[in-house]
C-alpha cells in the first residue's frame, strides 16, 4: 500500500452536534400539532466556534488518534426520524442539518466532505425530496445521499426499493453521478431496538429487495452503500446466492456487485476477516461509523470497537494494494464528485 493513501472514512455522522441543535428539535417536536408556534429556524442560533469545538474535541480528534484523514459527513442518522411528523417538518430539519454538515465541511475542508440526508415522510412522494437533493448537490458540494427505505421508523409501509416510486430519486442520481448509503432512522417499532436491530434489517432487506428486482437494468450506474458491513449478507452470501439461483437470476457478481457496495462498520477481527473473506475487494469501502452506536472499549482487546481501522491493518487476508482500494480506492471510485473534489485540491 502506498504510504500516499488517504484513509477515508465513507461513513460518519454528526453525532456531536451542539446542544442547541437538540432543543431546537424537541420544540419543533412538541409543537407537531400548533404549527403556529413550532420554532423559527432562525431561532437556532449555532457559531462557528461552537462547531469547531463540537468536532475537534470528538470526530477530528479520533481521526486523528486513529489515523484517519478525510470523512463523508452526515446528519445523525438516529435524528434524521423522518416517522416524526409531516413533510413540512422533515424538510426543515433536513435543511437545518444539511447545513451543519456543509459547514462543518468549510471549517474544516481537508477532513470533512458532506452527505446529505433527504427531508422524506411516510406516505408521502419520495420526489419531494429532490429539491433539497439538487440544493445540497449545487450549493454544498454534497458528494453522496442518505437514502432511508423505511420512513415509518420500523413499520416499513413504503415499497420496496425497486418499486418505481423511488425512481425519481434514481434519475437525480443517476444525473448529478452521486451514490446513496441506504441507511435507516430510529426505530419507533418496540420489537426492533434502533441500533442492534433495525439497522442491520433494514441492511439485509435493502439487499434483498434489490436481489428480487431488476432495478439496475433500469439504472445500470446506479450505486448503494449499505453500511454496517451489509446487514447479514455476507454472513449468509451462500443462501442469497442460492435465492438468486431459485428465482433465476444472474449471478451475484453480475447482477448486484457492479452497483452496491458495503462498509466496514463491523466491531471485530472476526466479522471483518468474514466480510473481506466473502465480498469482493472491490465493493468494500472503509468506514467507522465513529462517534456512533457502539463507543464503548472492547474488553478483550482494550481497544474502542468502532476503531476500524485496527481490523484492516491487522487482517491476514486485506494486503498490498487491496488496502489502498479498501481505504482510499473504491471510495473514490463509488463517489466520483469526492474523487474530482479531492483532484481539485491536489490530492
Amino acid at each position: 500500500m502506498s504510504q500516499q493513501t488517504l484513509i477515508i472514512d465513507c461513513h460518519g455522522h454528526y453525532t456531536t452536534a451542539p446542544k442547541a441543535l437538540e432543543t431546537w428539535r424537541s420544540r419543533q417536536v412538541a409543537a407537531l400539532n400548533d404549527p403556529a408556534n413550532r420554532p423559527r429556524v432562525a431561532e437556532l442560533v449555532i457559531s462557528d466556534d461552537e462547531l469547531r469545538e463540537s468536532i475537534e474535541t470528538n470526530q477530528l480528534r479520533l481521526m486523528r488518534e486513529r489515523g484517519s484523514d478525510l470523512t463523508i459527513f452526515s446528519p445523525r442518522a438516529s435524528f434524521m426520524a423522518h416517522h416524526i411528523g409531516d413533510f413540512e417538518v422533515s424538510s426543515t430539519w433536513a435543511a437545518i442539518c444539511n447545513e451543519l454538515c456543509y459547514r462543518v465541511s468549510q471549517l474544516f475542508p481537508d477532513h470533512f466532505i458532506p452527505a446529505a440526508m433527504l427531508p422524506q415522510s411516510p406516505g408521502v412522494d419520495p420526489a419531494t425530496c429532490i429539491p433539497e437533493l439538487e440544493r445540497c448537490v449545487r450549493d454544498y458540494g454534497n458528494v453522496g445521499i442518505n437514502l432511508n427505505p423505511d420512513p415509518s421508523g420500523g413499520h416499513w409501509t413504503s415499497p420496496p426499493l425497486s418499486d418505481r416510486a423511488w425512481y425519481p430519486i434514481y434519475e437525480k442520481m443517476v444525473e448529478h453521478n452521486i451514490p446513496a448509503m441506504i441507511h435507516v432512522s430510529t426505530s419507533c417499532n418496540s420489537c426492533f431496538h434502533t441500533t442492534g436491530a433495525h439497522y442491520l434489517n433494514a441492511d439485509t432487506t435493502a439487499f434483498m429487495q434489490c436481489l428480487t428486482s431488476d432495478l439496475f437494468k433500469d439504472f445500470p450506474t446506479l450505486k448503494f452503500i449499505i453500511p454496517h458491513g451489509g446487514g447479514a449478507v455476507p454472513y449468509h452470501w451462500g443462501r442469497f446466492r442460492g435465492l438468486a439461483q431459485e428465482l433465476k437470476k444472474p449471478l451475484l457478481k453480475d447482477h448486484l456487485l457492479n452497483n452496491i457496495f458495503f462498509d466496514t462498520c463491523v466491531y471485530h477481527q472476526p466479522g471483518i476477516d468474514l466480510l473481506t473473506k466473502v465480498i469482493p475487494v472491490d465493493n468494500i469501502l472503509f468506514a467507522s461509523e465513529m462517534i456512533g452506536a457502539v463507543r464503548g472499549i472492547d474488553p478483550e482487546t482494550g481497544h474502542y470497537f468502532d476503531d476500524t481501522k485496527r481490523y484492516i491493518e491487522a487482517s491476514t487476508i486485506v494486503v498490498g494494494d487491496d488496502r489502498h482500494k479498501i481505504y482510499e480506492g473504491n471510495a473514490r471510485r463509488v463517489f466520483p464528485r469526492l474523487d474530482a473534489a479531492l483532484k481539485a485540491r491536489g490530492r
